[in-house]
């Protein structure tokens, strides 16, 4: 494990998964003292809604980001790798635009489980959904 998980080491983590490197997430930002981690998704095809309606992320892969962001603002404070054990999500608006922005910040992480709030941004800086994510905190 590296002592300090630096952007390009979380984006090399992202990268060994299929299906989170399908989702071409970038890392804006970590904060590994605050638990903080924060991505950006872009829009492509296959995320769309479709009929008729351009433009608008479909939920799915809106539930992906903010699960993947959410165990990784855990996975950095405990350095390492940590699964997920369940998740919510709010859509608070249609989410628009070339990309989406996740924010997530740990509220606690203990011994066996990390809770984590998730903001999801459209590319206009407009709240459209939130999460809460808890994931264990034993790097596996």
């Amino acid at each position: 494990m590296p002592a300090e998980l630096t952007p390009e080491t979380i984006e090399s983590w992202l990268k060994q998964s299929p299906f989170i490197a399908f989702m071409n997430l970038e890392v804006v930002s970590v904060d590994a003292q605050g638990g903080e981690v924060a991505m950006k998704m872009p829009m492509r095809a296959e995320f769309e809604r479709g009929g008729g309606i351009g433009g608008q992320f479909h939920g799915g892969p809106i539930a992906a980001l903010i699960d993947t962001v959410g165990d990784f603002a855990v996975a950095v404070v405990v350095k390492g790798g940590v699964p997920t054990i369940n998740f919510r999500v709010d859509y608070l608006r249609p989410s628009t635009g070339t990309h989406l922005l996740a924010k997530a910040r740990t509220r606690r992480v203990g011994r066996t489980v990390g809770v984590v709030d998730i903001d999801v941004f459209d590319d206009q800086g407009r709240l459209t959904a939130v999460g809460r994510g808890c994931y264990g905190a034993q790097p596996g």
